[in-house]
């Protein structure tokens, strides 16, 4: 059987990525490289996954 894995991808070693939850009518959840412009995901808060599941 072939193992599941994923390659590495190279990463940049002086990003600064953040996460931030913004109420409202739909309370989000945003993850964000504030190093470069552009660079967010943003997806409803109930669909985000907690950090225990994250693990």
């Amino acid at each position: 059987m072939e193992p599941d894995t994923v390659v590495p991808t190279a990463v940049e070693t002086d990003a600064e990525v953040m996460a931030s939850v913004e109420e409202g009518p739909t309370d989000s959840f945003i993850l964000a490289d504030i190093s470069q412009d552009n660079a967010f995901v943003t997806m409803p808060l109930d669909e985000a996954a907690s950090l225990p599941a994250w693990r």
